[in-house]
């Protein structure tokens, strides 16, 4: 059994981002950050992002730029070059591939 509200609280660094349950070929990550990841995208795997608190922007290379609170999520379709940032301590739940390929890339063209 996993408590995501224990691990949420034993995040004390300004980074944290760990797998919490694997699930057949799927994976079950748990981020808590500030501030912004790098640019990157994940050529073989949809990623779904689920804000559990915070609020977390997802930045596409498109301009698009949907906002997530708590309770709130999106897919993030294979390929789809895209960066997170979060406003404030955020905290959300990925799923995705087990050892998902992330390639990082410069930002939009």
């Amino acid at each position: 059994m996993v408590d995501l509200q224990v691990l949420q609280r034993e995040a004390t660094e300004a980074y944290r981002n760990e797998v919490v349950l694997d699930c057949n070929d799927a994976c079950l990550r748990m981020a808590v950050f500030e501030g912004q990841y790098r640019w990157h995208h994940h050529p073989a795997t949809d990623e779904l992002f689920l804000v559990v608190a915070g609020q977390l922007h997802i930045e596409f290379d498109d301009g698009a730029e949907p906002v997530l609170h708590p309770s709130q999520c999106v897919v993030v379709p294979a390929g789809t070059v895209h960066r997170t940032r979060a406003v404030g301590r955020t905290v959300n739940l990925t799923f995705e591939r087990q050892a998902a390929e992330t390639v990082f890339v410069d930002g939009p063209a």
